[in-house]
């Protein structure tokens, strides 16, 4: 099973899901499904995307263990392109079941799928270059695991989980390290991190102008982030970063990065590319499940 499944944050969720739903209480199926009636359904995309969430599906995955007379045949993987018309899983079983199951299996599905749909238009963006696609901590409460997770479905990579993972070393901690828009502040606010951090633990800094990040180098930090840097000035950047001595700290950018900008930075030389819209602004992917009685 996935360690998705496995984790507690992920149960808790579904089950929160399952609850708001009162899918135990249906009361139009009570009114129109006989108690002994059995359904078959199909999983089908309706637009083209990548699809994300299957992973909820597997045997003893808490969206399976609250349905237990659900049979289901996953069809599609997480992260295939899926087409209009494909068919990504088969269920059948209790038609109360399946019906009290369709809305929570597609809110979870389609907003993955859309997660990791609109990823992968950013990472076909920058294909052939260094540089890679990564979001932020943006997710909606509760569905940060799944929310990476549809990422990495999408070809791009995973930036830190939580505040415990990595140091990351904004404006709103420099204004404790000194002047918060000074290179003086980004050299020390590294040190600090270096002296106090686990050791091997990665630490990023984010820099407002080039003047920031020509202090940051000598401090080694392990990435660079640019924050709202000009195409020029992210050129002259990496420039810059290349005549450092090793180890170059990798080069990241952000600040409302759209897609259609995606190529140039990409071909700038920088390492990555962050993007909050993959998880804090979701289109979702167009699903459904169709439903018919069973033979």
């Amino acid at each position: 099973m996935h360690s998705l499944n496995e984790d507690p944050g992920v149960t808790e969720l579904v089950r929160l899901a399952l609850a708001e739903d009162d899918v135990n209480d249906d009361v139009t199926s009570a009114a129109l499904v006989p108690d002994t009636a059995r359904a078959q359904a199909r999983l089908i995309a309706r637009a083209d995307g990548v699809v994300a969430g299957l992973v909820l599906l597997e045997d003893q995955a808490p969206l399976r263990v609250a349905f237990p007379q659900i049979d289901v045949e996953v069809i599609a993987a997480d992260g295939d392109r899926v087409a209009p018309g494909d068919v990504i899983a088969a269920l059948s079983g209790s038609a109360h079941e399946v019906l009290g199951l369709e809305r929570t299996l597609l809110n979870f599905l389609q907003r993955l799928s859309g997660i990791a749909t609109t990823t992968a238009r950013f990472v076909d963006a920058a294909r052939g270059t260094r540089a890679r696609i990564q979001e932020t901590r943006k997710t909606a409460p509760g569905f940060r695991l799944l929310d990476k997770y549809a990422v990495s479905c999408g070809g791009g990579v995973n930036h830190r989980i939580s505040l415990a993972d990595q140091v990351l070393i904004k404006e709103n901690h420099l204004v404790f390290a000194g002047a918060a828009r000074s290179p003086e502040a980004v050299a020390e606010g590294i040190r600090r991190a270096r002296s106090h951090a686990p050791e091997g633990m990665p630490i990023e800094v984010e820099v407002e102008d080039l003047a920031q990040f020509d202090a940051a180098p000598a401090a080694r930090p392990d990435i660079v982030m640019l924050d709202d840097f000009t195409d020029d000035d992210v050129r002259e950047a990496v420039l810059r970063r290349d005549r450092t001595g090793p180890p170059p700290p990798l080069i990241e950018v952000s600040g409302g990065v759209k897609l259609e900008r995606v190529r140039t930075l990409a071909c700038l030389g920088v390492d990555r590319i962050s993007v909050g819209a993959l998880t804090h602004s979701v289109e979702a992917l167009d699903l459904a499940l169709d439903v018919e009685p069973a033979p």
